[in-house]
């Protein structure tokens, strides 16, 4: 089990039930069976996962009568397109980088100012 809560998040994000159950509280408090209907799943399978997404932070489950409401929470979400973001705009700048080398590259030996040495010499 992860420690600190990027892990956290992402572990949590790892599976496609999660992220959709997070997709649906994005609109929104839900029930655990608002959650389960879409998949083919057990609602203990539910549960587990409902569990996995709360002890990461992701969301929170109240109590409301019989009703129990499951709620996104952003922090965790937030934190962790933070970090994303950080290596987004460290990626961008390489490929910047190289896609100016490469039109370097194709530019006429005129246009750089680069001679080849044996071409002087011949």
């Amino acid at each position: 089990m992860p420690t600190d809560a990027l892990s956290a998040t992402f572990s949590a994000l790892s599976h496609p039930a999660r992220r959709a159950m997070l997709a649906r509280l994005s609109r929104g408090e839900a029930s655990v069976n608002d959650l389960a209907r879409p998949f083919k799943m057990s609602l203990p399978a539910v549960s587990r996962h409902l569990k996995v997404l709360e002890k990461s932070g992701l969301i929170t489950r109240g109590r409301q009568a019989q009703w129990r409401p499951c709620r996104m929470l952003a922090k965790p979400l937030k934190d962790a397109g933070l970090w994303i973001e950080t290596y987004r705009k460290e990626w961008e700048d390489r490929l910047d980088r190289l896609d100016q080398y490469l039109q370097d590259l194709q530019k006429p030996e005129k246009e750089t100012g680069h001679a080849r040495k044996h071409k002087e010499s011949a």
